[in-house]
């Protein structure tokens, strides 16, 4: 069977003739695909803007030996008011780098990165608040961590595995998780991590994207930011390419 159907998220494009675009995708069914859209770039392009980035389509591919060939799409979203505010727009390009990183083809976790990816995407489109768009930033970060194999314990002492109640701890971005006062003498790690800070970054591993915890309402704009950027460091930790969207966001 040549032809293949699949949801699919434009993730980038680059050029290939003057009016062909290869459109980098991340499949629900097929992982990171790539495929050329011929005729991309004429007025009446029957693709046309739906070969933009961070745009859900339903997609037809015809199979090719090098390249797959891209015949029809349906737009299932567009994300336009993520398209309509700057904020949105650059945190959800990050989320599209992270997954152009750690995406692969025929990914076994297809689904789950898809489906992960699209709500990430649809909860930043409708935030009504940068603390809103953190917060999914947030949870979209810890998640996909957790699907590639790289979850942060929280609970327990990655050392002595004591469980760490309502006390301060450190963090280790080179362990993945928490350490006790206690072993951190030996250890030395700098990263003093208040327990309450790690009972908001457990919530949002935990909780989906459409429920809103207690933990969301009384999160600050501080505490956002500074998760985000620990939880960059960690992801930037596992990848030895830069993550370059990070330069632009107002953290």
């Amino acid at each position: 069977m040549n032809n293949v159907v699949t949801d699919a998220i434009n993730l980038k494009s680059y050029n290939l003739k003057d009016s062909d675009k290869i459109v980098v995708m991340y499949s629900k069914e097929l992982g990171l695909i790539r495929g050329v859209a011929k005729g991309v770039k004429k007025p009446k392009s029957r693709l046309g803007a739906r070969m933009d980035s961070l745009v859900a389509n339903k997609v037809m591919l015809y199979k090719g030996k090098n390249l797959d060939t891209i015949c029809q799409a349906e737009a299932l979203n567009t994300f336009k008011d993520s398209r309509q505010d700057y904020d949105k727009l650059m945190y959800s390009s990050y989320v599209s780098e992270i997954i152009s990183i750690f995406g692969v083809e025929d990914d076994p976790s297809s689904k789950e990165v898809y489906d992960l990816f699209y709500k990430a995407l649809d909860r930043i489109a409708s935030a009504k608040s940068k603390k809103d768009v953190m917060i999914a930033v947030i949870k979209f970060q810890l998640k996909m961590m957790l699907i590639v194999g790289f979850g942060l314990e929280f609970d327990s002492c990655l050392c002595c595995r004591e469980e760490i109640l309502d006390e301060d701890m450190y963090f280790s971005i080179q362990m993945g998780g928490v350490v006790c006062e206690e072993c951190n003498k030996d250890l030395g790690v700098k990263l003093k991590l208040h327990h309450k800070m790690r009972d908001f970054m457990q919530a949002m591993m935990q909780f989906d994207f459409n429920y809103e915890s207690e933990y969301d309402k009384k999160a600050t704009d501080k505490v956002c930011d500074v998760c985000f950027n620990l939880l960059n460091e960690y992801i930037q930790s596992h990848t030895d390419k830069k993550i370059k969207s990070i330069s632009v966001l107002n953290v």
